[in-house]
């Protein structure tokens, strides 16, 4: 095991059961998360692209996104905490299955713009994904009594979600490379700068809080 993987799986150790903790929280905790996220990301996102054209734009969908996070977990009641659950699962899994499966599988390169990326973690993805959720779904009743059940509208669900996520994935890459540089930041031990941890995470958001508003 290198001694940058183990970074990564310590940080993750450190930080998803604090990130968690407080998602479940919600209420002034969590907004107030999500405001240093906002301006962590801000800043990150001003280092790699200043002087650039699109600079500003940056910028405008940074806080259109961070601001439809709010609303996913604060608008929709009860099933507010359920909705921002399955977008954040959906990321998460979707970046760990890419991961595990192009490193095992490898095999032929998605995009010039990110050298890693390969269609076996694409596929990894989708899977890893799909079944993450579909174990969510069925313990659920812990949370809330009544049954949700995992149907194809589910299923569709999170394989738009689970794309748009790679997409952002890509995106940001493509800025980075653009500006030259491997990672957005060094705040993260092994991941890099937070905006590399939530690049899909910044595309689902909006997103998701779009066909959900149309949804429910």
């Amino acid at each position: 095991m290198s001694k940058e993987f183990k970074k990564r799986i310590l940080s993750a150790i450190i930080l998803f059961p604090l990130s968690f903790f407080i998602i479940l929280k919600g209420s002034l905790l969590f907004n107030l998360f999500l405001l240093v996220c906002f301006i962590i990301t801000s800043f990150e996102w001003h280092q790699m692209s200043k002087k650039k054209k699109y600079h500003p734009i940056g910028f405008l969908f940074l806080f259109f996104s961070f601001f439809s996070a709010y609303h996913l977990r604060n608008d929709f009641n009860d099933l507010s905490l359920i909705i921002f659950l399955i977008i954040l699962f959906t990321c998460i899994s979707t970046d760990i299955g890419g991961y595990i499966f192009g490193n095992i599988f490898k095999g032929p390169k998605l995009t010039k713009i990110s050298p890693k990326k390969t269609y076996s973690g694409m596929i990894g993805g989708y899977i890893l994904s799909i079944i993450t959720i579909y174990i969510f779904f069925n313990y659920l009743y812990l949370y809330n009594d009544s049954i949700i059940l995992f149907t194809a509208e589910t299923f569709l669900t999170v394989f738009l979600i689970s794309t748009v996520s790679q997409i952002g994935d890509i995106i940001i890459s493509f800025f980075k490379r653009l500006s030259k540089i491997k990672d957005t930041g060094k705040l993260i031990p092994g991941h890099g700068g937070l905006l590399d941890r939530i690049d899909g995470m910044i595309f689902a958001f909006p997103f998701s809080y779009i066909i959900f508003s149309l949804r429910i």
